[in-house]
Formats: C-alpha cells, sequence, structure tokens
C-alpha cells in the first residue's frame, strides 16, 4: 500500500540520518574520554581504538532507541507541518493505522535492542574490564617509557629510564623512587633489565646507588652496588568475584538473586522494553497544529525521553538498594508508560475525528 510504503520510507531516511549524527557525537564524545583516561594511566594507549569500539558497542542499545524515537517524532510533525495528516485523516486513515508500518519498520531495531541490552551490553563491559584489570596488574617495569617518569599502580614507586637498547630488554640510567611509611628510598642505577624466576618478574640494577631517607630524623643511608635485585611484579590472576554487576551476563544475574544483582536486571529488561513505549509515545506526542507556529510538541518528546530514561536508573537504584522488588517496580514504570503511550494515541485518534465531523458540512 501506498501509505505504508511512503511512510516507512520516511521513516528510514529519518532513522539513518539521526543514528549517524548520534553516533558520531557519541563516539567524539568517549573518544575524548578515553583518551583522558589513557593520559592519566588507567588504560593503556594501545587499547583506546579497542576500549572505543567496547564501549560504543554497550551503548548502542539506547542511540538506536533514541534515534528510532526522534525519527518517529521528526517525521509524523513534518506530515503534521505540511498538512498530509490532514489528508491521510481526511481519508479515513487514523491515528492508530499509523502503528502498523512504524512497527513494522521498528522491530528489527527493537529486537536487537533487546539482545544488546540482556547479552552484549555485559559482554562489553567485561571485555573493558578485562582490559583495565590487565593494565593496571602489568609490571612496575612494563609501565616505564623511555624519558618519562611514571608511577606504579599502588603509587608508591616512581621510575624513569633513560633509554633502552634496541631489542628493549636493557635499559640504560634508571631512577626508583620508593615511598613507604616514614622512609623514602632513592635507587639509581647505570643499567637494569628484567629477569624471571618462577611465577615471579625481578628488575636487575647494575653498579648503582641506594639511599635510604628517614623522613622523621632526616638521617640517611647510602649504599653502593653492584649488582641489585627487586621484586618487580607477580602473577596476579583475576578475581571473578570482583567484577562489577554491569560486566555480569544476565544469566549470572538470574541465577544469583540479590538485590543488586536484580537492579542490574531491572534496568536491562527495562532498556529492552523501553523501545517499544518510546515508539508509541513518539506517535502520541508528534501531534500539533499547522497553523501555529513553534516546535512544543518536540520540546515535550525530548522531555518524556529524558524523564523515562532517569526512571529507568532509578528503578535500578530502588531495586538495588532493596527498597522495591523486581516485579511490581517494572510493571508500575513501564507498565505505566505503555497505558500513558496507548491513552495518549487514543485521545489524539478521538480529537482528530470530533474536529473532522465538526468540520463537515451538513448535508
Amino acid at each position: 500500500m501506498l501509505f505504508d510504503s511512503s511512510l516507512r520510507r520516511d521513516l528510514a531516511r529519518s532513522f539513518g540520518a539521526t543514528l549517524v549524527v548520534i553516533l558520531t557525537i557519541v563516539i567524539t564524545m568517549f573518544l575524548i574520554r578515553t583518551l583522558g583516561q589513557a593520559a592519566g594511566g588507567a588504560v593503556s594507549p594501545q587499547d583506546v581504538a579497542l576500549l572505543l569500539g567496547f564501549v560504543t558497542l554497550e551503548n548502542l542499545p539506547t542511540m538506536l532507541s533514541l534515534s528510532l524515537f526522534i525519527a518517529v517524532v521528526t517525521t509524523l510533525t513534518r506530515m503534521y507541518r505540511d498538512s498530509e495528516m490532514v489528508i491521510w485523516f481526511a481519508s479515513g486513515v487514523g491515528l492508530l493505522r499509523f502503528l502498523r508500518p512504524v512497527m513494522r519498520l521498528s522491530w528489527p531495531m527493537l529486537l536487537a535492542v533487546a539482545v544488546m541490552a540482556l547479552f552484549v551490553w555485559p559482554w562489553g563491559n567485561r571485555q573493558v574490564e578485562d582490559l583495565k584489570d590487565r593494565y593496571q596488574r602489568r609490571s612496575d617495569v612494563s609501565r616505564v617509557a623511555p624519558g618519562q617518569f611514571q608511577t606504579s599502580a599502588d603509587g608508591r614507586r616512581t621510575f624513569f629510564i633513560d633509554r633502552e637498547t634496541g631489542e628493549g630488554t636493557q635499559a640504560r640510567n634508571v631512577f626508583v623512587l620508593d615511598r613507604d611509611v616514614g622512609v623514602e628510598t632513592v635507587t639509581s642505577a647505570r643499567s637494569g633489565h628484567l629477569e624471571l624466576k618462577g611465577d615471579d618478574r625481578y628488575v636487575i640494577l647494575e653498579r648503582g646507588t641506594r639511599t635510604d631517607i628517614n623522613l622523621a630524623t632526616l638521617e640517611k643511608k647510602i649504599a653502593h652496588f653492584d649488582v641489585y635485585r627487586a621484586l618487580a611484579g607477580e602473577r596476579v590472576t583475576s578475581n571473578e568475584d570482583n567484577l562489577p554487576d554491569k560486566a555480569r551476563s544476565t544469566l549470572q544475574l538470574m541465577s544469583t538473586p540479590t538485590p543488586r544483582h536484580m537492579g542490574e536486571l531491572v534496568w536491562r529488561a527495562g532498556l529492552a522494553v523501553a523501545g517499544i513505549n518510546l515508539v508509541l509515545l513518539g506517535v502520541g506526542l508528534s501531534a500539533g497544529n499547522p497553523r501555529r507556529g513553534g516546535s512544543w510538541n518536540l520540546m515535550f518528546a525530548l522531555l518524556a525521553f529524558v524523564v523515562y530514561y532517569n526512571l529507568l536508573n532509578l528503578t535500578q537504584a530502588w531495586v538495588g538498594s532493596g527498597r522495591f522488588r523486581f516485579g511490581p517496580t517494572f510493571v508500575v514504570v513501564h507498565g505505566g508508560t505503555f497505558l500513558v503511550a496507548i491513552t495518549l494515541i487514543w485521545w489524539r485518534e478521538r480529537g482528530t475525528a470530533w474536529s473532522l465531523r465538526r468540520r463537515r458540512p451538513a448535508a
């Protein structure tokens, strides 16, 4: 039918353009944040592109839902402004009739949002946590770049090397500042290298000086050495229990229904259902009078989106803190939004039908 095909074509064009704009803005924001984390030593500079991909994939469900919502609102608003809706209403096509082509276009994206919210979101968070954990657990010596001061993971040691050999196994002019309770140790050496012994990693310093300073009495002890061995790092395995809730799979959350797990689960399930409610809200909020200027309906639509997604975060906090249960909270928030959207469409439908009957000339 011409009505269905033309509406789906307009919605598809608007959705594609909106998604590209939102994706560009979000990727730019995440790139700036990731570069800041890399500069601060939280993540590896070599993993910036990989982290950016994972973070974008995590937030893709929200971007898809927002793009679909904006596409519905802007497309139908344009049809109201250009008086196309009046023509369709006069032809006997009511606002409820618009739901079928809108949902036919939306259901693949809504299905993708549900799958990504329930399965891709925890997987992406797990990969990000693994990358950050692997970077933080690396050896202190492996953090050092020639010509740069670098602080260890625990903040106790500061390293500096002048240069490395071509193979990267030998360092020249090594400086190490170690701070402990009441004691500060300064170690300098002509050269140094790493040595593995079992599961432990040692740094071997050659031809250097070690100075111990008592911070209370300022007493100094100076020692010269030909070879100095220090533990640089040891093999540490990740602990599954230390994973944040957002990095746990949906099946793990369901198998251990603690309040915190249920809070994360209600957020994921709510994100999957929110796309449907947003599409319905978009159909109802897009109505407008072409004789009146302004874009009040777009402002109300944006306000509705902000309020709805803030409710998603509130439900996570409420259920996670144990104040409310999963089922009633989910039904009240998302079921109530669904009823509001259907009521709004029904009210717009009745208002349009009444207006057309009032304007119809008497026989």
